[in-house]
């Protein structure tokens, strides 16, 4: 696999089309995370905003460009954006470079970014050629009260099930979640470390040749939702070798961020089952 080849695709809000990353200035993608505070809810949707920058992030560091991001927010950092980046921050998401205010329409100087992330309900004036995209709203359907990020402190033993759970989905696409779905993300990161961990015995083979490169396009996208699918069949796939699994699914973690190596040296039983 060539990690350097390719080109990133994000789908720009204003014409509902995917359109080619490019950086104005080679080798460095300037990407703005319009992270909104939310008055009577605790950020999820502000946390989905931060997670896709990381994912662009990551993946744009893949194919070997260099990311600058920016977290910015009207005026003041109010105590709402700030919950957001905490809770953003327990997921994996890496600090942004720089935070910084603008104005309440939302608007940046001329040039100054080549992406921008939005939520679903954010409008922010459009001052030059960036791309606008939008990560779909978040809503929290559980058997806690409301909306409220803290009351999923149960599910975030693990936080990396919650990253699961956000990313199971189109980035654009709007979500319910609920218990059960952050049951299943923390089983499947459990059980993926436990994999990793029994793969990690064998001896390394390469990544076959057809699944890089559907990893290698659905991160071009930003489509975590075919990796996933290819990493859920991956265990029960005899015709891949253990040491193929192990490199397969390392390789997708470098964008993913789920931590699945962490068990690696750890006791385990020998089933892939």
């Amino acid at each position: 696999m060539n990690p350097s080849s390719g080109e990133l695709r994000m789908l720009d809000a204003r014409t509902g089309s995917a359109v080619e990353v490019r950086p104005a200035r080679p080798g460095l993608l300037r990407v703005c995370a319009h992270a909104r505070p939310e008055s009577e809810k605790s950020g999820l949707n502000g946390v989905r905003v931060l997670l896709l920058a990381d994912l662009l992030a990551r993946s744009a560091e893949l194919i070997g460009i260099q990311v600058f991001t920016a977290v910015v927010f009207p005026c003041a950092v109010p105590a709402e954006l700030t919950c957001a980046e905490r809770a953003a921050s327990e997921l994996g998401v890496h600090p942004p470079a720089v935070r910084t205010g603008v104005g309440a329409d939302g608007a940046l100087p001329a040039g100054w970014a080549d992406v921008r992330i939005i939520d679903d309900a954010a409008s922010p004036k459009v001052s030059g050629g960036e791309i606008v995209t939008r990560a779909g709203s978040v809503r929290w359907r559980g058997s806690a009260d409301g909306d409220r990020l803290p009351e999923m402190t149960p599910f975030t033993r693990d936080a990396a099930a919650v990253r699961l759970a956000l990313m199971s989905a189109p980035y654009g696409d709007a979500v319910d979640l609920n218990d059960v779905d952050f049951v299943s993300a923390c089983e499947t990161v459990t059980r993926w470390r436990r994999l990793v961990g029994l793969w990690a015995e064998s001896p390394s083979k390469p990544i076959p040749e057809g699944i890089a490169r559907q990893i290698g396009s659905a991160f071009r996208d930003l489509d975590m939702v075919p990796v996933l699918a290819l990493l859920r069949d991956l265990a029960s796939d005899e015709a891949i070798a253990p040491g193929a699994k192990f490199e397969t699914i390392v390789f997708a973690d470098r964008v993913l961020g789920l931590d699945l190596a962490r068990e690696i040296g750890q006791p385990h039983s020998g089933s892939e089952s």
